[in-house]
């Protein structure tokens, strides 16, 4: 198994073998720095390989982080994570760019969704709203309507899909196509949407 960080750049389409136009997502999958190396048999206890990626200012990072990077003998990175089950022979300081996806056909890429701010139900959940504005009601067509809490229970069951916040959740999409990769300029295009904003981190795992 092999991983990566990357960065969101945008979508566009690109045309593939048989001449069909495929929407694709462009990400900027590395290069990422091999900034600690885990074992069982250490202090750690578990097998792991931490990548960093994309340069931060010294500024902005605290001492104990500037120490880490150093030993990697690398300057700070803006995001760091941990591969548990990544099958390569790397050593501290080594660098991972998107050809280690070469011999890969699909991906899986994990990312943390947009943000919706405080949402109503009709955008939260897809309600359909009240209705028509019949039998008195005024200003009630985005309205969730009856909760269903009478004098028995007297409360809103745990769980009962309301109004707040909506977006900003970790998802996984599995099985995305890669389409074609572009080494020199570390880019990597898979078929179809991942999550998250634009310039937002993604981990591609195969």
């Amino acid at each position: 198994m092999s991983g990566i960080i990357g960065k969101k750049v945008g979508m566009t389409s690109v045309f593939n073998e048989n001449g069909q136009n495929v929407p694709v997502t462009v990400i900027e999958a590395g290069p990422c720095v091999v900034t600690q190396i885990k074992t069982a048999d250490g202090k750690d206890g578990y097998d792991a390989i931490q990548l960093s990626f994309d340069d931060k200012k010294a500024k902005n990072t605290s001492k104990a982080e500037l120490k880490h990077f150093e030993k990697a003998g690398t300057t700070p990175k803006a995001k760091v994570v941990e591969f548990k089950n990544i099958e390569q022979d790397v050593k501290l300081g080594d660098v991972i760019t998107v050809e280690s996806l070469n011999d890969v056909k699909f991906v899986n890429i994990s990312g943390i969704t947009k943000g919706k701010g405080y949402q109503g139900v009709v955008k939260r959940h897809g309600f359909g709203g009240v209705g028509d504005q019949t039998h008195g009601q005024h200003n009630r067509l985005r309205a969730p309507g009856g909760l269903g809490a009478s004098s028995y229970p007297s409360r809103v069951f745990k769980g009962m899909r309301m109004a707040g916040r909506d977006g900003g959740d970790k998802v996984k999409v599995r099985n995305l196509q890669v389409v074609k990769i572009i080494a020199e300029h570390n880019i990597l295009l898979v078929k179809g949407a991942v999550p998250g904003p634009k310039g937002s981190y993604l981990i591609i795992e195969d």
